[in-house]
């Protein structure tokens, strides 16, 4: 029986989005769950969810006791459509431009949360939602969901990331090829060509890839806190660089774990033998 407790976070008109989280002191604390729930209209981001993720974002942001976030949706069979072509469609288009960058700046502060965060797939990631979960570090599917930057289709581009966070994930070729044919991938190709790390068969329940997002969680849970965030910082803006820069900006990451009260505590529990009792300090 899994230890969490659902709240409605926020809810404007058609759209919500739910948070889980661990409420009481158990294995699982620190594990931050984020699920998207707009059943009636696919969770098709909307401008009042825009508003919502950028709230959450924030306040998880500053939030210690946060080890890691996983991103799903509570809808069966989908996880995001994309933008909402309804609300788009009255939108004069000064209104668009703003609600690209709005999502686009959204989605960026998901990528920059400094915690490991996991997209769990368990249905259809459309346009801007595939680039909500490329703006994640690990990515896991059901074999039956359904992936794709679908825009050209529409006569526009991905306008949330995509054409620049695909090509770092799959290579330059690949990622021209499926925005130029607007192609849709299932999670068996999604995985042979490094768009998700793990493909998982759907069972029953439909949430097979949640269930292994949180198993990972679970694995990330033991180590330092401090030591995760400053290796997701080290990664991410050494893969912007070149190799030299990258390597002096490890040496500074690595800097900051150096004086932690935790490091002390990890030689002293080898030491003993124990597992390590890690605060984030």
């Amino acid at each position: 029986m899994e230890d969490f407790g659902f709240k409605l976070v926020a809810a404007e008109g058609a759209g919500a989005l739910l948070i889980s989280s661990c409420v009481r002191a158990c294995a699982h604390t620190g594990i931050v769950v984020l699920g998207l729930n707009r059943s009636h209209a696919k969770n098709a981001l909307n401008k009042n969810i825009l508003k919502m993720m950028t709230k959450t974002v924030d306040a998880l942001k500053s939030d210690k006791k946060v080890r890691t976030v996983i991103f799903r949706s509570e809808v069966p069979g989908i996880f995001c459509a994309g933008a909402d072509l309804k609300e788009r469609a009255k939108m004069h288009s000064s209104e668009v431009s703003s609600f690209v960058s709005k999502a686009r700046a959204t989605i960026n502060e998901m990528a920059n949360l400094p915690v490991p965060t996991i997209a769990a797939i368990d249905g259809t990631a459309l346009g801007g939602g595939l680039e909500l979960a490329l703006a994640c570090d690990i990515r896991v599917a059901a074999s039956s969901a359904k992936m794709g930057l679908v825009e050209t289709k529409l006569a526009i581009i991905p306008g949330a990331g995509g054409t620049q966070r695909l090509p770092r994930t799959i290579g330059v070729s690949l990622a021209k090829e499926l925005i130029f044919s607007a192609r849709i991938v299932d999670g068996e190709e999604a995985k042979s060509i490094g768009l998700i790390s793990h493909v998982v068969e759907q069972n029953e329940a439909g949430d097979a890839a949640y269930r292994r997002a949180l198993a990972l969680a679970r694995e990330f849970l033991p180590q330092g806190p401090v030591a995760m965030r400053v290796a997701k910082l080290a990664i991410n803006q050494g893969m912007e660089v070149d190799l030299v820069t990258g390597l002096a900006i490890e040496e500074a990451c690595y800097a900051q774990t150096i004086p932690t009260k935790d490091r002390i505590e990890g030689l002293l529990a080898f030491k003993e033998k124990r597992p390590p009792r890690y605060k984030g300090e």
